[in-house]
């Protein structure tokens, strides 16, 4: 019998929670729950998203077509499977994966290997 094996790449974009520097009476860039550094990751390129808390816990794992559109969502949207943690988020890391197979066996292998707090989808460990 033949074992797939899997490795969990480094992550090509970390960004943190960090404070907002402000000229004047204007913030240079927006902040959303103290992030700032959202135009580090790509509009249009494809990957899993890892949200870490202050202990740097895994909390979600998340995958993307789009991955920028999609973190943010994260932060705004009234669907989002982290709404009622987003205060716990103290960075985020991104794999950049352009293979859709690829993202979805990746998202669920990390969801599992990393037992990931809140995402109850996917998971084999219980």
């Amino acid at each position: 019998m033949v074992m797939i094996k899997i490795e969990i790449p480094a992550a090509d974009i970390s960004i943190k929670q960090r404070k907002q520097v402000i000229e004047g009476d204007e913030a240079v860039i927006p902040e959303i729950y103290g992030f700032i550094d959202f135009h580090l990751i790509p509009r249009d390129k494809g990957g899993i998203i890892l949200f870490y808390n202050e202990n740097d816990e895994l909390i979600f794992v998340g995958k993307a077509r789009k991955l920028r559109p999609r973190v943010k969502k994260h932060f705004e949207d009234n669907v989002s499977p982290i709404k009622e943690h987003r205060n716990e988020v103290r960075k985020i890391d991104i794999l950049l994966v352009e293979d859709a197979m690829e993202r979805e066996i990746y998202e669920t292998y990390m969801i599992n290997k990393l037992h990931a707090k809140y995402n109850v989808d996917k998971v084999f460990y219980k």
